[in-house]
């Protein structure tokens, strides 16, 4: 799994980046996310993109624009060409569009409120703290960052400057995930006994490169996707997983040499709930299933920007015609402006990424029991 250490110029392969990078009846419980723009200040905040990737470029600047508490203030790119394009088709100003070299100076920005930070993963950590000391608020892409010192470092410097801190779980935002939720605390069906998360796609040639970069990446599927198992788990249980055991294949060696492709994984949880996972850049798997001790619900897809479908018992959990995206960031931007927390807090990520360090213990000692 280990690859010879290079020395990564981060800002050189930023600049050189020219393709992509990556109601609901719980309102009551978080009731931030049934508020419209009507029910917070009437001011929408300024959202500035970090990275103009595949994420940035086809999903979130298209849900800004149907934003109703924030919108696209700015953008930070490394990429000179992408400038005139994004201020044409947004109508950025000119003096909000940044490079990563005068990043800092929007701190001297009152256009811009919300920073987020959608950069491959080894840039997480820098980029929000820089953020957060420019007096901004921060949403950063998962996996939160390349390990637990980097997550709490970012934590730290939210709080020293007293800004909010989300990361970007979109489906804490999506209502058949949340009845997913509802009912791992309500408990309707009685405990909670087996998880099976799986969380997986083929990856082509023409994705990112920096996908399959340890140094850029920190991982391979497991911290692309395997955070959505992990979430998956933790949030279908209602707990924390205290111990873990994992299991790494390969069926493809030359393309994913540095990085892990197949990896599978199982939690165990205080209630003695257990979760059995598996995430892989070379199979296509998209599927939660919780077995209750009196029921069991499903969801496939459980992990898509759209058509998350599924069943809890005999109740048909059907798409639900809403964007992600958007409820996601204009959920933060409901947080900052009536001074609530988010739903999903850097804590949260946090707790993941404890999670995958563990895994890849587990991995490195043949996959021994590793306690979390």
């Amino acid at each position: 799994m280990n690859t010879a250490p290079r020395n990564v110029d981060r800002r050189s392969f930023v600049k050189g980046l020219s393709t992509g990078i990556a109601a609901f009846s719980a309102a009551s419980a978080f009731p931030s996310l049934a508020r419209g723009a009507s029910a917070s200040s009437p001011k929408k905040l300024g959202i500035a993109l970090v990275g103009l990737g595949n994420y940035s470029t086809k999903q979130l600047a298209p849900a800004l624009e149907e934003a109703t508490d924030c919108y696209l203030a700015g953008v930070v790119t490394g990429t000179k060409s992408k400038e005139a394009v994004w201020r044409e088709k947004y109508g950025i100003k000119r003096s909000n569009i940044y490079n990563y070299e005068n990043y800092d100076s929007i701190a001297s920005n009152p256009d811009i409120d919300i920073v987020y930070v959608v950069l491959p993963n080894s840039m997480h950590a820098e980029y929000s703290i820089r953020a957060a000391n420019a007096g901004k608020h921060v949403i950063c892409e998962k996996p939160m960052a390349m390990n637990v010192a980097e997550c709490e470092a970012m934590i730290a410097a939210c709080k020293k400057n007293n800004v909010q801190l989300s990361i970007g779980y979109r489906l804490h935002f999506d209502p058949n995930t949340r009845e997913i939720m509802k009912v791992a605390k309500e408990k309707p069906y009685g405990d909670i006994q087996y998880v099976q998360s799986e969380a997986s796609f083929i990856m082509g040639n023409n994705l990112d490169a920096w996908r399959l970069d340890r140094e850029l990446a920190g991982g391979g599927a497991v911290m692309d996707m395997g955070v959505y198992c992990i979430q998956a788990a933790r949030y279908a249980t209602g707990e924390e997983p205290i111990a873990i055991r994992s299991q790494e294949f390969k069926t493809d060696w030359n393309k994913f040499k540095n990085v892990d492709e197949t990896v599978t994984f199982q939690m165990e949880f205080p209630s003695g709930a257990y979760s059995n996972s598996t995430t892989s850049y070379n199979i296509r798997s998209n599927r939660l299933y919780v077995s209750y001790s009196k029921g069991l619900a499903q969801l496939e897809p459980a992990t898509k920007y759209g058509g998350i479908k599924g069943s809890i018992q005999d109740r048909i959990l059907d798409p639900q015609p809403i964007n992600q995206q958007r409820r996601q960031m204009d959920g933060f931007a409901r947080s900052v402006k009536t001074g609530t927390p988010s739903i999903v807090p850097g804590e949260e990520g946090l707790a993941d990424m404890k999670v995958i360090e563990a895994l890849y213990k587990s991995l490195q000692q043949g996959g021994k029991r590793v306690v979390i």
